[in-house]
């Protein structure tokens, strides 16, 4: 995260907006009391997964005096090109970051914002560490609940790759969900639509490969 004007990424489902049908993820006690979710570190293994979709907001939204857009022109924009992904107060999303490997890429998912969609693709620079939000009393993310000998929150390093050819919106991929739930297909199972409410998500090969071949096709 670049210092001074330290804009932030972070899981930005804080409120509900034009995206995944109105569901929101829960997010840190800063800003609901029953905003962190209860820990499932403990839940059995998910499959390996290799390809992410991470949600961040496109749009201005100020909370406690801090603009909380950060879309990918802002990560491009940035040195390097690499931003933390802080702020994740949801443990089924962390616990996927944690899965993260150096070198796998995800897509980036503009959230919470007029048109919501993919708007490009990252890759993962650095895995899991301790996510230095929650210690910070200044900042919307701090969780008094977390300590410093076993911090509860963690995040990762992405870099920006590319724009995809085309944005890919929430409403197109929908579409493709519906056609492949009932004829079958690849995005039949996305957990885009369910796991709605989380702003780090799991994506098979096959999704990811199909969902980014629709840049070089017309508009559903």
């Amino acid at each position: 995260m670049p210092p001074k004007k330290r804009t932030k990424v972070s899981e930005r489902l804080a409120k509900p907006g034009k995206d995944e049908d109105g569901a929101k993820e829960t997010v840190g006690a800063k800003k609901k009391a029953t905003g962190v979710t209860k820990d499932s570190s403990s839940s059995p293994s998910s499959p390996g997964y290799c390809r992410w979709l991470m949600k961040s907001e496109p749009e201005s939204r100020f909370e406690n005096g801090i603009d909380m857009k950060f879309g990918i022109e802002e990560l491009k924009a940035l040195p390097d090109q690499t931003s933390c992904w802080d702020g994740v107060r949801n443990y089924q999303a962390r616990n996927f970051m944690r899965q993260m490997k150096e070198g796998q890429v995800a897509f980036f998912y503009h959230s919470n914002c007029k048109e919501p969609g993919i708007a490009g693709v990252m890759k993962i620079v650095k895995e899991a560490y301790v996510d230095h939000t929650q210690f910070d009393k200044k900042d919307v993310h701090f969780d008094a609940s977390s300590k410093a000998d076993n911090p509860k929150w963690s995040m990762v390093d992405v870099q920006y790759q590319r724009m995809t050819k085309r944005f890919l919106p929430l409403a197109e991929l929908k579409k493709y969900h519906l056609q492949h739930r009932t004829k079958g297909g690849p995005l039949k199972d996305m957990a885009l639509f369910t796991r709605a409410r989380l702003s780090v998500q799991p994506l098979t090969s096959e999704e990811f490969d199909f969902v980014l071949s629709l840049e070089d096709e017309e508009p559903l």
